[in-house]
């Protein structure tokens, strides 16, 4: 009998999945439904081709996180198999709790509580139905393993999560400038004092890996367009939200309603297991059914943004580099208003004022540390010729300005 599923894939080739504990965890319904969420969210909008999901993402991530262990192991590093499986397990988790189009229910439909909090959920939900097979996995995601560098490869600013979601997002939008060499700098990983390295040699990689990463980020993740998008669904989501309070029956399938007709904050998940079984069948079909029907409700605004969605007429965008005055966003507000006969109170859903803002390098967080070959180690930012302290750190910051179009 085969030992290995094989999966192929576009970005790597064939995946091989481990029979046992690991096809387990792509087999369960959990992992399952992650086919079912865009990994994009509404990016296709600008990239018709960005139709991948997380499923695919957490499957690559799978993949490098094996390459990674097989190169250190080589290398000299000390990896019992208990330990390579538990941080295969963990990487092929770690989106498990994202909602539907990315982040846009946090703070509209659900408070107080991420996806990192909800994946540890199911994490503990899918460790019970598999038998407590993952009590070494979820220690390590939760960095409380004493090597540290295992949790490194899931969660760091070199981790495998980025190393493929570079890669693949790079693939299937057709942005080449965010192709990565993942496997030079999986090669180039070393680990001292219990920290991931990069051996010297690695360098011009790590240095592509950053600029790519700030590119993909401005041109495509933080795409004006993408923005604006999500801006129009996140105004649609709090105005049924708004209805629902109200009293107005609203269609939507039980697994949506029950986001819509509860007020659910952490305290609120904690306590209620529907909460978690709810948000484990709501999927981007639930939100793309329901505005389907939305589009002819008799309440303007949420018809008008769901026909706006469904038939792909996105705000307006300015972006700035100044923050937007308030008296300009109360008049773009007030015309929408006598333009759309609403009242200046319902136009406050068709219009947005956000502020972005992306590091290239966090200082503050984990250091790319690069190692050299007299055992020395210095930060990316001091061993880099072109990646300077100031160019690294330099806080860009962007204001979106998302109206609806009059």
């Amino acid at each position: 009998m085969n030992d290995s599923k094989i999966i192929s894939d576009p970005v790597f080739g064939f995946i091989k999945v481990p029979r046992g504990l690991l096809l387990s965890i792509v087999r369960h319904p959990l992992f399952q439904r992650l086919t079912r969420i865009k990994q994009l969210g509404l990016t296709n909008v600008v990239y018709p081709g960005a139709q991948h999901t997380r499923f695919q993402h957490s499957l690559g991530a799978f993949y490098l996180t094996s390459e990674a262990i097989l190169s250190l192991t080589l290398k000299g590093v000390f990896i019992f198999e208990s330990e390579a499986e538990a941080v295969q397990a963990a990487i092929l988790m770690h989106d498990i709790g994202h909602g539907p189009f990315s982040h846009v229910l946090e703070n509209t439909l659900i408070h107080g509580i991420s996806h990192e909090d909800i994946s540890l959920m199911m994490m503990n939900q899918i460790d019970h139905d598999l038998g407590g097979q993952l009590a070494l996995a979820i220690s390590i995601f939760k960095d409380e393993y004493p090597k540290r560098f295992l949790h490194q490869l899931i969660s760091s600013q070199l981790d495998m999560d980025r190393l493929d979601y570079l890669r693949r997002d790079s693939f299937f939008t057709g942005v080449t400038e965010g192709n990565i060499g993942s496997a030079r700098i999986i090669k180039m990983l070393n680990v001292v004092d219990d920290n991931l390295v990069v051996d010297y040699k690695g360098i011009y990689s790590i240095e592509n890996y950053l600029t790519s990463r700030r590119l993909m980020y401005w041109q495509v993740y933080l795409h004006k367009t993408t923005v604006a998008c999500e801006k129009q669904l996140i105004s649609l989501l709090s105005r049924a939200k708004y209805l629902a309070r109200q009293g107005e029956q609203l269609f939507a399938p039980p697994s949506l309603r029950y986001f819509l007709y509860n007020e659910v904050d952490r305290e609120h998940f904690m306590a209620n297991g529907d909460a978690l079984h709810y948000y484990e069948l709501l999927d981007d079909n639930d939100i793309w059914s329901s505005m389907k029907v939305w589009m002819t409700h008799s309440d303007p605004i949420l018809s008008l943004l769901a026909r706006d969605l469904i038939e792909r007429r996105i705000f307006k965008v300015e972006v700035r580099n100044e923050p937007v005055e308030e008296a300009e966003v109360a008049e773009i507000q007030h015309t929408i208003a006598t333009r759309m006969g609403t009242t200046y109170e319902e136009a406050a859903y068709l219009v947005n004022v956000s502020t972005v803002q992306k590091d290239m390098y966090d200082i503050h967080d984990d250091h790319i540390s690069i190692l050299y070959k007299d055992g020395s180690i210095k930060d990316i930012t001091e061993a880099s010729e072109i990646l300077n302290i100031s160019l690294l750190s330099k806080k860009i910051r962007k204001y979106y300005l998302c109206y609806q179009r009059f």
